[in-house]
């Protein structure tokens, strides 16, 4: 590592965490990109741009979430001090909205009236209708097919905020035929249109933009942990789909070198029976989506499709700063299968009095693995990212019980 010996001073100039990242676009959309970083360099330096963002976090979103100390999983534990970074409780019910407010802000600076989203869970669909009715701009989200199914209360939400939604039938119709869908759409509407992405992939600038705006949770977590504990913790760790709530909890910790970093991905059935959405534990490097990184790929290259009982974590590939932090050894990334989630949704649930989103279940399952490598009266906090509203019908239909 040589970009000024820091680690929180990439991606550099290209757009690139070592190996990863960079622009891979069409030649018709490469004008639209370099505007989009100029634009966003000048919205991060301009003051009015910050405050009106830190107005709408307190104002609209609710910030700060709360850091809770979860005193009956450590009980049941047995060890270590385990806080949850409640970014469920924000408006919308997620962590999403931190990046669709700074993004839909940043587009109506630029001029722009029409935004197209992708989603998975659906909860990036409903953060980017929601700014998107708040701020009067037109609301397009493509949702794979599949998605639409298991997450129907999302999809009939995002229909009352007035967004528009494209049902996506090709591939598996899910998260990775949304984003495919939507960068076709995104060619086709250059002038009018912003493409809002809900995860920290994607053509530069996006990986950068998208950590920054999700950097909030890191920071506040920092400095809340810093009044209720004294110090700073062991570990933190987060679910990784794309791995935006991961790293925006990550990044203001990635010079604390005494603090360990732990994403965890979807193992779905298991890492050996090809359907699971572990790219870093399963995948290889690759170019999807307009950056290079860890990818789902058969030995052509060619994109597998990705399983989860997590629609959020149904993506065949990771945001391009993760597969750095891996490779570089910074940050520690493990699998969670569907059952296993399943299981820590249900425990939360009954222990803490909070429905979790299977996203973070998966992180959930991977507590006591976490706890064993930190001391025993060591300090970790999990990113609670959302919550388990929109999951309850799925999980039901898991458990076996009629609703």
């Amino acid at each position: 590592m040589n970009r000024n010996n820091t680690w929180a001073s990439w991606p550099d100039e290209a757009g690139r965490f070592g190996d990863f990242g960079g622009r891979y676009v069409a030649e018709t959309l490469m004008p639209l990109i370099l505007d989009l970083e100029t634009e966003y360099s000048k919205a991060k330096a301009d003051p009015g741009f910050n405050a009106l963002m830190d107005d709408f976090w307190t104002h609209y979103v609710g910030r700060p979430s709360p850091l809770y100390f979860a005193e009956r999983l450590t009980e049941h534990y047995g060890r270590g001090r385990i806080y949850f970074k409640r970014d469920e409780l924000n408006h919308t019910g997620a962590h999403k909205i931190n990046n669709c407010l700074g993004q839909l802000l940043l587009a109506k600076r630029m001029g722009k009236t029409r935004i197209i989203a992708e989603t998975g869970a659906g909860q990036h669909g409903v953060a980017t209708a929601t700014v998107c009715a708040r701020l009067g701009l037109s609301c397009v989200v493509f949702m794979g097919a599949t998605d639409v199914e298991r997450q129907k209360p999302n999809v009939f939400r995002m229909k009352l905020l007035g967004a528009e939604i494209i049902p996506v039938t090709s591939g598996r119709g899910t998260l990775k035929d949304a984003m495919n869908e939507a960068l076709r759409d995104w060619v086709t509407h250059i002038e009018e249109t912003f493409y809002c992405i809900g995860t920290a992939a994607g053509p530069h600038p996006y990986p950068q933009m998208v950590r920054d705006f999700q950097s909030v949770i890191g920071r506040e977590a920092r400095a809340q942990i810093l009044d209720r504990e004294g110090r700073l913790p062991d570990a933190i760790m987060a679910c990784i789909g794309g791995g935006s709530n991961a790293i925006g909890l990550f990044h203001p910790f990635l010079e604390d070198e005494t603090v360990q970093l732990i994403g965890v991905e979807a193992a779905g059935h298991g890492l050996d029976s090809g359907a699971h959405a572990a790219a870093l534990s399963g995948g290889a490097p690759g170019i999807l989506h307009g950056n290079k990184t860890y990818l789902l790929q058969d030995e052509a290259g060619q994109i597998l499709d990705a399983h989860s009982i997590s629609a959020g974590l149904d993506y065949p590939g990771i945001g391009p700063e993760h597969a750095f932090l891996r490779d570089m050894g910074r940050a520690e990334y493990l699998t969670c299968k569907d059952e296993e989630a399943l299981e820590a949704f249900q425990l939360c649930a009954r222990l803490e009095g909070i429905l979790p989103a299977l996203e973070p279940a998966h992180a959930l399952a991977r507590l006591p693995d976490v706890l064993d490598k930190i001391p025993a009266d060591g300090l970790m906090i999990m990113n609670l990212c959302g919550r388990g509203d929109k999951d309850v019908f799925s999980v039901a239909e898991h458990l076996g019980v009629k609703l």
